[in-house]
């Protein structure tokens, strides 16, 4: 049997296939809009094609066994999605209902799913639950939680059986420093700022100062993205045991850093001085987005194994090279 990862030659997806490997026999299908074939292992099948592309989906699933889907793949810029609306309807939303209905025909019914903390918009508390009230403000998480009730909807009528993964900060790289974040263009804090220490940007701006924080920066939780790809092996593990389905989980550290407090880490790990210009806050970005994660410890076990300092000098290693 064979799990199918959609969006696997991307950074978080790239990642999970490394730990899949040995494990499962993996079949990736991408794009590559956003994703790098180089990410990827020589012994993964890798099928270049559309999500939403009944004809290729139509292939992958008569040709290999497929047990389980794993989902990552996605526009996923909040900004962009703002000018670009309906490109993240089309491309989140409906190529997923098509990937969901030829899962159905094909006999298919394991679905892990990589969600946002964008689904709960600017929340009302610091620490985020799985209660707390979703209510995103920008079509990248209206996106995400639409796949969401899709997926509800389709466990009622298809049995269907999925977990909801909503992430916060994915960040740092491999262990064995093969793979690591490589985005074009590159909107993440932490490789933003390794890249101006490492001479490939003039300065790295910081935007609002005037926050109801510590420092008055925005505060984020940040997660090793190896440590999210655990998370999806755990919950496809419980789908394949029948320990559980339909369930939502937050993955976090259940701690908060300031953007400031990144770059000092970052300063540290390299021994580099960085060059920062400070400027007016975006709109929509809340002071402080900490995700609870008490809930998939209590039902897989999960915790997170990297800390800060871990996390951002495993991404140093990855940039360096």
């Amino acid at each position: 049997m064979a799990i199918l990862v959609c969006g696997g030659a991307g950074y978080i997806g790239s990642h999970t296939v490394k730990e899949l490997i040995g494990k499962y026999e993996v079949v990736v299908l991408d794009n590559l809009s956003t994703g790098f074939p180089f990410l990827l292992d020589d012994n993964v099948t890798f099928v270049e094609g559309n999500l939403g592309d009944e004809r290729v989906l139509d292939q992958l699933f008569t040709e290999h066994q497929i047990d389980a889907v794993f989902h990552f793949a996605a526009n996923s810029l909040v900004g962009e999605s703002v000018v670009k609306p309906l490109m993240y309807y089309q491309n989140n939303v409906a190529a997923t209902v098509t990937l969901l209905q030829k899962m159905v025909e094909h006999g298919v019914n394991k679905f892990i799913f990589s969600s946002t903390a964008a689904t709960y918009g600017i929340p009302d508390r610091d620490l985020i639950t799985e209660e707390t009230a979703t209510n995103p403000i920008n079509p990248y998480g209206r996106s995400k939680l639409m796949i969401e009730q899709v997926l509800a909807d389709a466990a009622h009528a298809y049995g269907v059986k999925y977990v909801v993964l909503r992430y916060f900060n994915a960040a740092g790289a491999h262990a064995s420093g093969e793979i690591g974040e490589s985005h074009d263009p590159e909107t993440h804090l932490v490789p933003i700022v390794l890249q101006h220490l490492l001479g490939q940007r003039d300065k790295i701006s910081v935007f609002g100062t005037d926050y109801e924080t510590a420092d008055g920066t925005c505060v984020r939780d940040y997660i090793h993205v190896t440590d999210l790809a655990n998370a999806h092996i755990l919950a496809y593990e419980g789908l394949a045991k029948g320990n559980l389905a339909n369930e939502v989980f937050n993955l976090g550290n259940g701690a908060g850093y300031s953007v400031k407090e990144i770059i000092d880490v970052c300063e540290k790990v390299s021994g580099k001085q960085a060059t920062v210009e400070y400027a007016d806050r975006r709109p929509g970005d809340p002071a402080v987005l900490v995700a609870s994660s008490e809930k998939i410890n209590k039902v897989l076990g999960w915790k997170p194994k990297f800390k800060l300092e871990e996390i951002i000098e495993s991404a140093w290693k990855w940039h360096s090279k």
